[in-house]
């Protein structure tokens, strides 16, 4: 977990397409912050600051304290839309919470220790079939990753959410199977996947 970010923001006292245009305009995103019982907050974010922000690491799992004149709002990014031809972003939502809020958030996943997996050493190919896992935990307690022991893994071995250790309060939202994360694929396995995607070409010649 780490420390909220402090966000400026200003008011917007309008919400509909033409004042969303105009405050694009001006060089700023309009947003909304939203939940927790209470009423919406409409807000503007200067541009060129928020998109520094939106490229940092883990921006999803983030707290943030957006200041908007005398108020502070506790939020956590939820959603941010961008203009499909320019890719630059158009709105956002954040979901505002407090501390005794239990939140889903999809948290990015680590592999470490891939040098002590036996199945990688002898050319295994590390095959990743979850780059995020959906958890639900308390806003304060939203781990930046989840960490992934290859320690010990051999050719053919799956890895299952059942054998990664959460951090405490932190639970997958999936609950019905035990899926898998990932899985170490054997070279015969990997050569034979490429076989067999070449083999519909060939055929077409």
């Amino acid at each position: 977990m780490s420390e909220a970010t402090v966000l400026a923001a200003e008011v917007r006292e309008r919400a509909g397409k033409g004042v969303a245009r105009q405050t694009r305009r001006a060089g700023r995103i309009p947003a909304v912050i939203y939940g927790n019982k209470e009423k919406p907050v409409t807000i503007s974010l200067d541009r060129l600051k928020f998109e520094r922000v939106l490229r940092t690491p883990g921006f999803f799992t983030h707290l943030f304290d957006v200041k908007v004149g005398e108020s502070t709002y506790h939020v956590l990014p939820r959603d941010v839309q961008f203009d499909p031809v320019t890719d630059i972003p158009i709105h956002v939502d954040f979901l505002r919470v407090s501390k005794e809020a239990r939140v889903s958030v999809a948290v990015p996943v680590e592999f470490v220790n891939a040098e002590k997996s036996p199945g990688l050493k002898r050319g295994g190919m590390l095959n990743i079939v979850r780059h995020e896992i959906e958890v639900e935990c308390g806003a304060e307690e939203i781990p930046e990753h989840i960490t992934v022991d290859l320690e010990g893994y051999d050719l053919g071995d799956s890895i299952h959410i059942s054998s990664v250790k959460l951090p405490a309060g932190v639970a997958p939202t999936i609950t019905d199977r035990d899926f898998t994360v990932a899985t170490i694929a054997s070279p015969s396995a990997v050569k034979s996947e490429a076989s067999g995607a070449e083999e519909p070409e060939a055929e077409q010649e």
